[in-house]
C-alpha cells in the first residue's frame, strides 16, 4: 500500500499493521467451519481472497488456520465437538484433510502454492526442532509459498498441545519474522465487557499492560467449536507485542479491512525490542523443567541490569532439573519474572545457595545462569 493510500491512519500502531510487509493471520475454528462441523467454502474462500489480494501487493502473509477437527465433525457423523483426546484426533486426521485439500485448491485459484506445516508444542520446545521449523518456514516463504500452519492435531497430546492456535500464532509470528500478528475469530474487538449483554465499548488500542485493567476476558469461543478464547487471544497479542510485533485483534468478516487499512477492531502496540530467536524461544517457547527462588538482589540484578545470575542471590530451589535445562526464576512475591538455561543440576544448587563466589569450591565458581542465557519476563 502507498504512503498516499495511507492519509487518516489514525495511529502509529495500525499504520505499522497496514504496511507490514510479512504478516502473520491466524483464522478461528468457528470463522471457516459451520454450526454442525464441516468447512463453511464461502467463508475460506474470502478470507483465501483477501490474502491473495495482500500478498499480489508485495506483501509476504503466513496464515495460521484453525479447524481440522471441527472439519472433521459432520464426515464422521459426530454431532459435536468430541471431549475425549483420541476421538479429537481421530477428527483432526479426517478434517485436516479436507482443510489442506480446501486451501490449496482456493489459493490455487490465484496462482498461488500452500505449504502445510504441522506443528506440536515440543517443536517449539526442542530448541532443534525449533530451528528446523524455523528453517523451513523461511524456505517457503522465499520460495513464494503460503505457508498454511496448524498445531497436529492428529497426534499432539495433553502434555505437548499449545491448547489454542492464538499461542502458536504468535510463537510462529516471532519464527518468521513477522511485521505484524492479525488475530481473526468471530468477534469484531476487544471489549471492555461482554458485547452480548450490551453496554460494552470496543477497545480500540492497547498501548500497555494498564489498558487492559478492568476488563474481563471470556475462556471459550462462543461457537463452542474452539478451544480459544478472547483471553489466549490477548495473550497471544502480549507475547507477540513483548517481542516488538503489534497486533491486531477483529473478526474474520473484517479479514479485508484489517489486511488494508487497519482501521478494525482493536491493535496492541509493540512494547518490547526486537528479541533475537533464543531470546524469544527462552521466553515463550521452551518448556521449563523447574524454578529458582531470588532475593530482590538477585531479580534487580538479572531483570533491571541484566547481569548473570549468582548462587548468592538465590533463596530457593523447586523440580529436577540438569544443567543445560531450562528453568523459572521467581522473586521474593513468587512471581516469575525471567527464565534461563541452568549451568547446574538441581542436586547441585542446595548446597551453593545463598554463598558467594569466594566461598565456593574453585570448580564451582561460576554462574548459575549466565546473562547470554537469560530472559527477562518483567
Amino acid at each position: 500500500m502507498s504512503s498516499g493510500e495511507l492519509v487518516g491512519v489514525s495511529s502509529p500502531t495500525r499504520r505499522a499493521i497496514s504496511t507490514a510487509r510479512r504478516v502473520v493471520v491466524k483464522i478461528g475454528s468457528s470463522s471457516l467451519t459451520t454450526a454442525e462441523g464441516g468447512l463453511d467454502d464461502r467463508r475460506l474462500a474470502a478470507l483465501v481472497e483477501t490474502v491473495a489480494g495482500r500478498m499480489a501487493e508485495g506483501g509476504q502473509l503466513v496464515l495460521v488456520s484453525s479447524g481440522a477437527i471441527a472439519a472433521g465433525i459432520a464426515p464422521l457423523a459426530l454431532g459435536g465437538r468430541p471431549r475425549d483426546l483420541a476421538t479429537q484426533q481421530a477428527a483432526a486426521s479426517v478434517g485436516q484433510q479436507a482443510l489442506a485439500h480446501a486451501y490449496a485448491a482456493s489459493f490455487a485459484r490465484f496462482g498461488l502454492t500452500v505449504g502445510q506445516v504441522l506443528l506440536t508444542a515440543d517443536d517449539v520446545v526442542r530448541r532443534s526442532h525449533y530451528r528446523n521449523a524455523h528453517r523451513t518456514l523461511h524456505r517457503l516463504i522465499n520460495l513464494g509459498a503460503v505457508p498454511v500452519v496448524n498445531e497436529n492435531d492428529t497426534v499432539a497430546t495433553a502434555e505437548i498441545r499449545f491448547g489454542d492456535n492464538d499461542r502458536l500464532a504468535a510463537l510462529v509470528a516471532h519464527l518468521v519474522g513477522a511485521d505484524a500478528l492479525v488475530l481473526l475469530s468471530d468477534v469484531d474487538a476487544l471489549y471492555d465487557g461482554d458485547p452480548r449483554d450490551g453496554g460494552a465499548s470496543a477497545v480500540r488500542e492497547v498501548s500497555a499492560a494498564h489498558d487492559l485493567e478492568g476488563i474481563a476476558v471470556g475462556s471459550t469461543g462462543s461457537s463452542g467449536l474452539g478451544t480459544g478464547g478472547m483471553a489466549s487471544k490477548v495473550q497471544a497479542a502480549r507475547v507477540a507485542c513483548s517481542a516488538g510485533i503489534p497486533a491486531l485483534l477483529t473478526s474474520a468478516d473484517l479479514a479485508r479491512e484489517a489486511l488494508d487499512r487497519a482501521e478494525v477492531g482493536t491493535v496492541f502496540a509493540a512494547t518490547g525490542p526486537r528479541l533475537s530467536a533464543r531470546r524469544f524461544w527462552l521466553a515463550h517457547a521452551a518448556g521449563a523443567h523447574g524454578r529458582l527462588h531470588l532475593d530482590e538482589g538477585a531479580v534487580d540484578a538479572v531483570v533491571r541490569r541484566r547481569r548473570s545470575l549468582l548462587a548468592a542471590g538465590i533463596t530457593g530451589v523447586e523440580g529436577v532439573f540438569e544443567g543445560g535445562d531450562v528453568v523459572e526464576l521467581a522473586g521474593p512475591s513468587g512471581a516469575v519474572v525471567a527464565r534461563g538455561v541452568v549451568c547446574f543440576d538441581a542436586a547441585e544448587l542446595p548446597g551453593l545457595i545463598g554463598r558467594s563466589s569466594h566461598e565456593l569450591p574453585v570448580e564451582q565458581r561460576r554462574e548459575v545462569v549466565h546473562a547470554d542465557d537469560l530472559a527477562p519476563l518483567t
